[in-house]
């Protein structure tokens, strides 16, 4: 028995910016977005379309969502706007992920007793729903897969953790994927969020999670990533190059929505907060390390690996795999990471978090 479940409604297409109006339907809605937005003229173009049920903008939202300042954003925004029941999130995963932090009112309006719940130091009483904000996601980048997921990362640098926050009311409600917002997307920025993108793809495939409909939608999604991802590097302004990116990235997203990530996610976390690497990067440079431990635990799977990178055996697919992120610039050697020693060790480590469980290998290792 297999079921699969998404009810974030979708807009997508080229121009699809417009439909925000008709889908707030008359409600005032905090904006949420990244500094830069303003200087590309991003932020003035959806404050006017918004118009008046715009209550207010919250611009600051840094990369990795961190304890330190989402603090005060998120009371601020419960003392200033508890009346505004939707937020808009404008911007790639970690502002996506920022407005999720904000759904939940605490009774207090405190953040440090979200905070509590993330860290397990609330004696396991759950949150509650009460009063939530809704959730409006409009990605920037093609890769998060927040827009359509209920998860959000949030991070604690000062104590070297991580916490993922998820609840019911932490769907969007709905998502708009408009590919024109990425043509001005730098290079890096490009880079990242589609092996990002790739990451999710192949970790729903070689997931115990799995089931006939995120694996076809992970399969599409991994095709069209290297079919597209090296054309569009090379031409960052074609539109019809990011709306394959996008479509690819919104299948991933939906693909991992059911499964949740794996090994190569888990794997990343660690990379991240310790050696700074961009998140796409952290955790795609491992997918061919990855990849050969998938082979060999299923027939199915191994077959959809073998179709989707062209190859006779699984040698030959990870060499396919690692040729292509070399190809874009990625190193695959751990020690470029600063990781080489200590690989196997984390690794290990790895399989043994709520993600790396999460691979089909693990239940062997």
């Amino acid at each position: 028995m297999w079921n699969y479940h998404n009810p974030v409604a979708i807009q997508a297409g080229s121009g699809s910016l417009a439909q925000v109006p008709a889908l707030l339907n008359g409600r005032r809605a905090l904006l949420i977005t990244f500094p830069e937005a303003a200087a590309l003229g991003l932020e003035a173009r959806i404050a006017q379309l918004l118009g008046p049920q715009l209550a207010g903008i919250e611009n600051a939202v840094q990369p990795n969502p961190d304890v330190s300042w989402l603090a005060a954003m998120y009371e601020r925004v419960w003392r200033e706007h508890a009346d505004v029941d939707c937020i808009v999130a404008f911007g790639g995963g970690s502002v996506i992920d920022c407005a999720k932090a904000m759904l939940t009112r605490t009774p207090s309006g405190r953040f440090d007793e979200l905070l509590a719940h993330l860290q397990g130091l609330n004696d396991g009483s759950p949150l509650s729903g009460d009063g939530a904000k809704t959730l409006i996601a409009i990605p920037t980048t093609a890769g998060t897969g927040s827009e359509v997921t209920p998860w959000a990362t949030i991070w604690d640098a000062d104590a070297g953790s991580k916490y993922s926050l998820h609840q019911t009311w932490t769907w969007p409600t709905a998502a708009i994927i408009d590919p024109q917002l990425m043509l001005s997307l730098p290079q890096g920025i490009t880079l990242a969020s589609g092996l990002d993108a790739l990451s999710h793809a192949l970790e729903s495939i070689w997931n115990v999670n799995r089931n006939p409909v995120s694996s076809s939608l992970a399969a599409a999604a991994a095709r069209n990533i290297v079919a597209t991802l090296p054309d569009l590097m090379a031409h960052p302004r074609e539109l019809a190059l990011r709306e394959r990116m996008a479509t690819a990235a919104l299948q991933a997203g939906l693909a991992f929505s059911n499964t949740k990530t794996a090994l190569a996610h888990s794997l990343s976390y660690d990379i991240t907060l310790h050696h700074g690497v961009a998140h796409g990067i952290a955790c795609s440079f491992s997918l061919p390390h990855v990849m050969a431990l998938a082979f060999g635990n299923d027939d199915a799977v191994d077959a959809l690996l073998l179709d989707i990178f062209g190859a006779a055996d699984a040698q030959q697919a990870v060499a396919t795999l690692s040729a292509f992120l070399e190809h874009l610039g990625v190193s695959t050697d751990p020690a470029h990471y600063g990781v080489a020693e200590a690989w196997d060790a984390l690794v290990q480590r790895a399989l043994q978090g709520p993600r790396g469980r999460n691979f089909i290998a693990a239940i062997h290792s």
